[in-house]
């Protein structure tokens, strides 16, 4: 009797599960995708922690991981296809293919070219002609910081021979305040905004109001683009939905930035102007979308400094075709 009865309590329970059972086909696998945004945890990646936390990512199926690296070598890992992706700044995606890495421009975040020069206000800086002759910090010979000064001198006749160029690494905010330099090529929505904080004052040259250059943005390699387009569409697509939302819900995105930027409410005040200070350089009408005279603008730069023995395919170097119409 307690046998019967014990077979048909087992029954009942596996009826049960079976009726229970989902109907839906199995969530396909998540791909894993490591990408490396460059510098260290900060705010100005809000955009990315909101497509994490909302889950963005997760429901394109990517597995993603943010990695902060510098920004040559990434460029250097996703053309050699060690990597499928990265964030990094378009002038390094021209350098890259003119050393014969096939990396290619997918999505532009930074509408605005981020970089500037910053000056102690007793400096009288006010137009890039007034840097002849000056002393200027920068992080070093490399990066964004050092082709958006050269822009900003080739805009005004300028070149290097007329400026002396101190590297100071990412001190620039130190360097300023102890006025060892009164000069330097930053990150426009960040050390100037840092340097007013501790009561300096300060004039800031962006570079986008003499030049248009193209910022920071995803990359991929011509490889994944051949073999998984639909990959490449999933991640500019969270990617843009991350930028939106920021720009839609700057307190909510600075709130979710706090569990992945270590200390950020330390500095509360100055990082909400930070993260204002960003989202003005990633507004568009067509998010995503990066204009070909930028392309053109960046070449031309990069020619003239030397840094480019040719012009490049640019028809090569960069698509808007996962980009959505308006």
């Amino acid at each position: 009797m307690k046998q019967a009865f014990f077979i048909l309590v087992m029954f009942s329970i596996v009826l049960a599960a079976c009726q229970s059972a989902p109907t839906t086909s199995p969530t396909a696998a998540m791909t894993p995708v490591r990408l490396p945004v460059g510098y260290v945890p900060n705010v100005q990646f809000a955009p990315l922690y909101v497509a994490i936390d909302k889950g963005y990512f997760k429901d394109a199926d990517i597995d993603v991981t943010l990695d902060y690296s510098m920004e040559n070598d990434n460029v250097a890992l996703t053309g050699a296809g060690q990597i499928q992706f990265a964030i990094v700044s378009g002038e390094q995606v021209l350098l890259g293919r003119g050393k014969g890495l096939p990396v290619v421009y997918v999505a532009d975040w930074y509408q605005q070219y981020p970089v500037g020069v910053v000056s102690l206000a007793d400096q009288n800086i006010t137009k890039p002609g007034d840097l002849a002759g000056k002393k200027i910090a920068l992080p070093g010979l490399y990066g964004a910081n050092y082709i958006g000064l050269d822009a900003l001198l080739y805009y005004a006749g300028l070149d290097e021979s007329q400026v002396t160029l101190d590297s100071v690494g990412f001190t620039q905010v130190e360097t300023l305040a102890s006025k060892r330099d009164s000069i330097a090529s930053i990150y426009v929505a960040n050390e100037p905004i840092q340097l007013k904080a501790q009561g300096i004052a300060v004039n800031v040259m962006p570079v986008s109001d003499y030049v248009d250059l193209i910022g920071n943005g995803l990359i991929t390699n011509e490889q994944t683009l051949k073999d998984d387009p639909d990959l490449v569409q999933r991640m500019v697509t969270v990617l843009i939905k991350g930028i939106q939302y920021t720009i839609d819900y700057p307190d909510e995105a600075y709130t979710i930035s706090m569990k992945y930027v270590e200390g950020l409410k330390a500095d509360d005040a100055v990082q909400h102007q930070v993260l204002a200070a960003s989202i003005d350089e990633w507004k568009a009408d067509r998010m995503g979308y990066s204009q070909p005279e930028g392309w053109n603008n960046m070449q031309n730069v990069l020619l003239k400094m030397g840094l480019l023995d040719k012009p490049l395919d640019l028809s090569q170097a960069f698509t808007n075709q996962f980009i959505p119409e308006k």
